[in-house]
């Protein structure tokens, strides 16, 4: 139960921090009725509309993780020998933007 609640807790920071490189409304308008549907914002419809972020990107939140998830430590073995080295891809604009927005580096050497 423990690890439910802080999976749904983490991915609600990085939703709301993230709100910049994906299409959620990253100011949505108050609403007085709690009970009443929740309005979208015209900074939402735009983008929603452009099918694009105000950086040019189309991401859902689902699409961007996917994006991230191609940075990659690769292992490259020679053939006949045994000489193994460690290789890490080179980060895009926007997988260096979201690390930022978290306040997190991205490494760019392999630690021994």
């Amino acid at each position: 139960m423990l690890i439910c609640l802080l999976a749904c807790y983490l991915t609600w920071h990085l939703r709301k921090t993230w709100a910049p490189l994906t299409y959620t409304d990253e100011h949505p308008p108050a609403r007085d009725n709690p009970v009443a549907p929740a309005q979208r914002s015209p900074a939402a419809k735009a983008k929603a509309s452009r099918q694009q972020t105000p950086h040019g990107t189309p991401r859902s939140f689902r699409a961007l993780l996917d994006h991230l998830a191609t940075l990659t430590r690769n292992q490259i073995r020679y053939h006949h020998t045994n000489i193994e080295i460690d290789t890490l891809t080179q980060p895009t604009p926007e997988q260096r933007r979201a690390f930022d927005l978290i306040g997190v580096t991205i490494p760019l050497t392999i630690a021994a």
